[in-house]
């Protein structure tokens, strides 16, 4: 079975064409080596995907017909992602809460009086 077909049906990406772009852009690794979307995988072959800024690693247990449900995909690989990895995938979460992304649009009202604050000198008031 392909790696792109792979890792759409075990369901690391939401469409096969974003796991093909992942390939052709060097995210994905098997066995240590950079490849191209249409290799084929093994049993045992290690996979490595790196998604939303962590490295996650699996090792491919079977390959699958077709999709399957998201409780069915422990059949199909195992997870070996160090547990550091995951852990920094919950500060990234937190980093994120307190940033707006730019083009957001227009600040709201609480933001406005933060900026303001930010402009406004003490010996005024």
């Amino acid at each position: 079975m392909r790696v792109d077909k792979y890792l759409w049906c075990i369901r690391y990406f939401k469409t096969r064409s974003i796991a093909t772009k992942a390939c052709k852009e060097g995210k994905v690794r098997v066995n240590g080596d950079l490849i191209k979307p249409s290799r084929e995988i093994y049993p045992m072959d290690k996979i490595t995907v790196r998604k939303n800024q962590i490295n996650y690693q699996l090792v491919v247990l079977d390959t699958p017909d077709s999709r399957i449900g998201a409780k069915l995909v422990d059949i199909y690989r195992k997870d070996i992602t160090p547990e550091e990895s995951l852990q920094k995938l919950d500060l990234l979460k937190y980093s994120k809460d307190y940033y707006r992304k730019k083009g957001t649009g227009r600040p709201t009202k609480k933001d406005r009086r933060d900026i303001d604050g930010w402009f406004t000198d003490d010996s005024e008031e």
